[in-house]
């Protein structure tokens, strides 16, 4: 039966295997089983594709699978909807298939949204990286499906962060959508692993746990070196956003822009007030997010276009507080959120340097990977 399905779906959708990581989505013989005859619900964006860049929707589609309704997250189904920005149920103008919003107000499908339907997949590009909302997006699903008597069946995709562990552990009293669980902001794990932490450590609510499925990855490990096929997001333009992302991402709790708007977003900083500081200088084109006061405003930074840096650092967060002038302006309320640590907070606030500031972090570092351990699906 297997391998059946397997190859009417290879016909289908002319998907070729090959001896690089193979996605969940594409070992479609550990998943049709389950959703054939079912009616079903996908929680997804653009970034789910095969490797021929058919998308999930449209390749169920062909195989006449009964898919009721598509829940989107941050960014949209499409995944061209600006960061903060929400957006309402629609209906998907190609498929006929509605479209229910898990950003806004509405971040967990209800009773009513899961009533017609009996599986849920998900199945989303993750980068690792803890603000990075679709965990946080995945945990209320989860916990909808668990309520509901759903099952849940994720496709595993690489995380690109996967090779190493760092940050500040968030201390749940700072809990909200861009960090909803006691992790560091890099956690090195896939999504599918992070599913089963989720489930595993009862971070649902009430302790509840869903049915679930993880499809798994071949041919990986957590030091494979990942080159997405597609922008995870619309201002992860390139591997390079990607991986300054968990140290540039915590100027979005500042007055410093990240270039948003520009044609290298999560690849330089600055302000005009800094002008004088720093020799490099862009201009913000349009109004972007939280940014809309440095409209059309000439920045004075750092580029790092062609930096070498992958992994986490506080270098550059450090460094701009350090020659800001205004010192009280620096921060806003969302960087206690981003940080998710006061300690740690306090210590930058105070000047230390970095590597006094991950002392406060080594031991909370060390009992999560302890934590990490018991849910990995592939070999560090």
């Amino acid at each position: 039966m297997k391998q059946l399905i397997t190859l009417i779906f290879l016909i289908t959708t002319k998907v070729y295997f090959s001896q690089s990581v193979i996605t969940g989505i594409n070992r479609t013989s550990e998943y049709l089983p389950f959703i054939l005859n079912q009616r079903i619900g996908i929680v997804c964006n653009h970034s789910a594709i095969f490797d021929n860049g058919v998308h999930l929707v449209d390749s169920l589609l062909k195989l006449k699978v009964n898919i009721k309704k598509i829940f989107a997250p941050e960014h949209g189904f499409r995944g061209d909807i600006a960061a903060g920005e929400t957006f309402s149920h629609t209906i998907d103008e190609k498929t006929g298939i509605p479209i229910i919003s898990l950003y806004g107000k509405n971040k967990k499908p209800t009773s009513k949204d899961l009533e017609d339907i009996d599986v849920i997949i998900f199945d989303i590009q993750d980068v690792g990286v803890r603000f990075y909302t679709y965990i946080s997006t995945l945990h209320y699903v989860m916990e909808a499906c668990a309520e509901n008597n759903k099952m849940l069946i994720v496709f595993d995709r690489p995380n690109p962060l996967a090779f190493y562990i760092d940050g500040p552990v968030l201390d749940t009293a700072y809990k909200s959508f861009v960090g909803m669980h006691p992790v560091p902001i890099v956690y090195g794990m896939t999504i599918g692993e992070y599913a089963l932490m989720i489930n595993g450590e009862k971070w649902l609510k009430n302790g509840i746990q869903c049915v679930l499925k993880v499809i798994k990855l071949e041919n990986y490990t957590h030091k494979t070196r990942y080159t997405l096929p597609v922008k995870p997001s619309p201002a992860l333009v390139n591997m390079r956003s990607v991986y300054l992302y968990p140290s540039l991402c915590l100027f979005e709790g500042t007055v410093i822009s990240v270039a948003r708007g520009t044609d290298f977003p999560f690849q330089a900083i600055g302000h005009p007030l800094l002008k004088g500081k720093y020799n490099f200088s862009f201009e913000i084109p349009t109004n972007m997010g939280n940014k809309q006061v440095l409209h059309k405003k000439t920045c004075y930074g750092i580029d790092l276009r062609n930096s070498t840096d992958s992994t986490f650092t506080l270098k550059y967060l450090l460094d701009m507080y350090k020659n800001y002038p205004i010192k009280k302006e620096f921060f806003n309320s969302f960087f206690i959120k981003l940080i998710g640590n006061k300690h740690v907070y306090d210590a930058i606030k105070q000047g230390k340097d970095e590597d006094e500031i991950k002392l406060l972090w080594k031991d909370d570092l060390e009992r999560f990977k302890n934590i990490r351990q018991k849910y990995l699906l592939y070999p560090d």
